[in-house]
């Protein structure tokens, strides 16, 4: 729950009334034809590890767990469309969305490269970081002034990301998701997160962090996130975009004082962008999308 003075209240609740809607074992691999389909279902998560790489047809060879109610486990061929190839090898543990088969070829989305150690640390921040908004309860939004909330995520490389690690640095933190289609929205937000971290660079400003979480995080998996800075030639040296757990996110939604709303594909919210000090408290929070790099530059 979030509660903060009355102005602001009343501010949030105006945005919230007019939120802008932006755009979820075999010696061989077997095919498609080989494995009984359900047009009732669409895709199913599946898990497993990639045995073989095919690289002249782009293709997966990954033995999977059962997925239940639909086929036991196997090893079968499954390809990745419109993600860097390169970026697999075998040995690699993933999860994902599977879909239909498509020219005897399983497709997969949303992939996420496991590890089990940092699954548990994840997993582990998501559980104190419930409890901790559940002990607030309407206080759960933390004012200017106050210290950000603790969290750990994967960040567009699939790495764990904690929140302690920016401990001695300024952190501009924003909520965006990749497929958001209106321009004044998200896209306009990373354009000046970007214009920022040029500035920043060309002033010579030290330990400055930039970090974008995704609030569609079913859809917005570590390769995802890659793929949307790689395309916008994004320096990630210290600009992360991270991923994680839902009620994890959530919950950061909720203490950083943002209304993310899902859709059909899309998401009704508002926007934040949020200057952290070195010794982690909240410094400055510009709402909307008005703001200007320039601004936070003179506070950094």
């Amino acid at each position: 729950m979030i509660t903060r003075p009355l102005t602001l209240h009343l501010a949030l609740l105006a945005a919230t009334l007019a939120l802008t809607g932006c755009g979820r074992d075999s010696a061989s691999a077997p095919t498609a034809s080989s494995v009984a389909t359900n047009p009732a279902q669409k895709s199913y998560p599946i898990r497993g590890e990639i045995v073989e790489l095919d690289r002249p047809r782009q293709v997966l060879i990954i033995h999977h767990e059962e997925i239940p109610g639909y086929m036991p486990a196997m090893t079968m061929e499954f390809n990745a469309p419109g993600l860097d190839f390169a970026q697999f090898r075998v040995g690699q543990k993933i999860a994902a969305q599977m879909g239909p088969a498509v020219d005897a070829i399983f497709p997969l989305t949303g992939i996420r490269f496991l590890d089990s150690k940092e699954d548990a640390a994840v997993a582990d921040a998501a559980r104190k970081l419930r409890e901790d908004t559940f002990t607030r309860g309407k206080n759960a939004f933390r004012e200017v002034g106050e210290a950000a909330p603790v969290f750990t995520l994967y960040n567009q490389n699939g790495a764990a990301v904690r929140f302690e690690q920016f401990r001695g640095q300024r952190v501009v933190l924003n909520f965006i998701f990749t497929r958001c289609p209106v321009a004044t929205m998200c896209p306009a937000s990373t354009a000046k997160m970007m214009a920022l971290q040029a500035a920043a660079k060309a002033r010579n400003i030290p330990n400055l962090q930039l970090v974008s979480i995704s609030f569609d995080s079913a859809y917005d998996t570590p390769p995802v996130l890659k793929a949307y800075a790689d395309a916008r030639g994004i320096d990630t040296s210290n600009f992360s975009f991270l991923t994680g757990p839902e009620n994890a996110i959530r919950d950061l939604l909720a203490q950083f004082g943002v209304i993310a709303e899902p859709g059909e594909n899309v998401f009704k919210h508002t926007l934040s962008t949020i200057l952290i000090g070195a010794d982690g408290k909240i410094l400055h929070r510009a709402d909307g999308s008005a703001w200007e790099p320039r601004d936070f530059l003179t506070r950094l």
